[in-house]
């Protein structure tokens, strides 16, 4: 341990865990299972060059593991499976390798203040050893020395964070500002269109379809796609003997290239087939984002077996069957899609040229009298629809529109009687106009400004962190 623990006032109570509030950002390289397929080298991969030791990346892979349980406590167990510590070690080893450029130092007493300042290791008059000890062996399943070291390098960690944001600040119009974009309220009238809208005006004839097809083929080009074979080993919970001799048996099988059909039977199993899929689409029947799948079908031709893969309990058998090129269809084949498309885009373009028609009328009829612009009559006589919207703030919904950002944006900088340009978004095209806005209250301004600003200030040392850690990451490179 370090030396002991000496008797100090206990620090303030706040749980400030640096790698809690850093690393989950950044999960990045999405490594399988690293160990598995290093074994047989004597190191793991690289940062900025230098060789990670199997030691080493599993001094880090523990002290991330200490951390998501300080993070989640009895909760961790049944969100494991979906935090990646693996990728989170090597963003651990990344920054303390910057800290140790930086030549950052942690002292023992920074140790020990750290370790009594965490609650959970406090009694009734403070910090307890007692509790310490049965917490690190029952709960972390780690020595003193071990946690000891883990603190000092998140410590350092800290210390690297401080020194990047050492220097962002905001101001109180920065504040402000962000305040009122969070708060404040508008309403605003709409002119509206959409490609569906126009769908009935395009007649979409043999002629146009084919025309459009020739011009536009390379739009319908098909991706590289694969066919599968495959059949499923139940592992029924239990990794026995008999079902290792099995896995065993199947393997030599596949590697005397013996027909699926054949081992299925011996087996007992059903041969199920995946039909045409491309490596952007989940693999039907067995799910999206299978990179050990995806990987293996890289250099795969038909007739080739893929290695055995484990998809939660089961493990699956694969064959490839088809493989089939990038390449053009017939229109006879996709004629429906091919029309969709063309009706799509001629829709959109008519969508377009009617608000761009608006947009000017709205703005010839603003010249002669900003008072009198009607939006109603200006969107019936170009077959327009318009509406209204109720007070609404940035980040919420618009009914029958979706997000308000963009609206938000536009709307709060208009004038009264002004009008935005078309804005365009998944729903359609738009032109707004400010309806009413609902300043923020001040008196309720001034009493959250404090805690509003400390937020909207770590807010922006995270942003500048990112930041930082992107590119640092860029130039430690990929670990292998």
């Amino acid at each position: 341990m370090l030396k002991q623990l000496r008797h100090r006032k206990t620090a303030k109570k706040i749980w400030v865990v640096l790698l809690v509030l850093i690393l989950p950002a950044f999960v990045f390289w999405g490594l399988g299972s690293v160990m598995r397929s290093k074994k047989e080298s004597s190191y793991l991969g690289k940062i900025s060059g230098r060789q990670i030791s199997p030691l080493e990346f599993k001094d880090a892979l523990d002290a991330v593991r200490t951390q998501a349980i300080m993070q989640f406590g009895d909760n961790l167990s049944q969100i494991e499976k979906h935090l990646n510590l693996e990728a989170q070690a090597w963003e651990r080893l990344i920054l303390l390798a910057q800290a140790k450029k930086r030549r950052i130092k942690v002292s023992d007493e920074e140790v020990i203040a750290q370790i009594k300042s965490y609650p959970f290791f406090a009694g009734k008059d403070g910090f307890s050893q007692k509790i310490y000890s049965e917490l690190l062996q029952y709960v972390f399943r780690t020595q003193p020395r071990v946690f000891e070291e883990q603190t000092r390098q998140n410590l350092l960690i800290k210390k690297l964070y401080e020194s990047v944001t050492k220097n962002v600040n905001i101001t109180e119009d920065d504040i402000r500002k962000e305040y009122i974009r969070l708060n404040e309220k508008i309403s605003l009238y709409y002119i509206s269109a959409s490609a569906s809208d126009f769908t009935g005006e395009i007649p979409a004839e043999e002629k146009e379809i084919e025309e459009y097809f020739s011009g536009q083929s390379f739009k319908f080009k098909q991706p590289l796609s694969f066919n599968l074979q495959y059949m499923i080993l139940p592992s029924e919970d239990k990794e026995d003997d008999s079902l290792k001799q099995r896995l065993n048996q199947i393997t030599g099988q596949m590697n005397k290239k013996e027909d699926i059909l054949k081992i299925a039977e011996g087996l007992g199993l059903e041969v199920k087939e995946t039909g045409l899929f491309s490596q952007n689409e989940a693999i039907p029947g067995i799910g999206w984002g299978n990179e050990e799948i995806l990987k293996s079908l890289d250099n795969a031709r038909p007739k080739d077996y893929l290695p055995v893969v484990k998809i939660d309990k089961d493990y699956y058998i694969l064959l490839l069957k088809e493989r089939k090129e990038p390449y053009i269809p017939d229109l006879t084949q996709i004629k429906d899609k091919v029309k969709e498309a063309y009706i799509k885009e001629k829709t959109q373009e008519i969508a377009r040229q009617k608000m761009e028609r608006c947009l000017e009328e709205l703005k010839n009829a603003y010249q002669k009298d900003p008072k009198t612009v009607n939006f109603d009559k200006i969107a019936k006589n170009l077959g327009l629809k318009s509406g209204s919207t109720d007070a609404f703030q940035y980040g919420s919904y618009i009914e029958g529109i979706g997000s308000s950002d963009a609206f938000w944006t536009h709307g709060q900088q208009l004038k009264p009687d002004g009008f935005s340009d078309i804005i365009e978004t998944a729903s359609g095209l738009y032109i707004v106009k400010l309806k009413e806005k609902i300043p923020v209250d001040e008196k309720k301004f001034t009493e959250e400004k404090k805690d509003f600003g400390e937020k909207l200030l770590l807010d922006k040392k995270q942003e500048h962190f990112t930041q930082f850690f992107d590119s640092l990451k860029n130039k430690a490179g990929k670990p292998f």
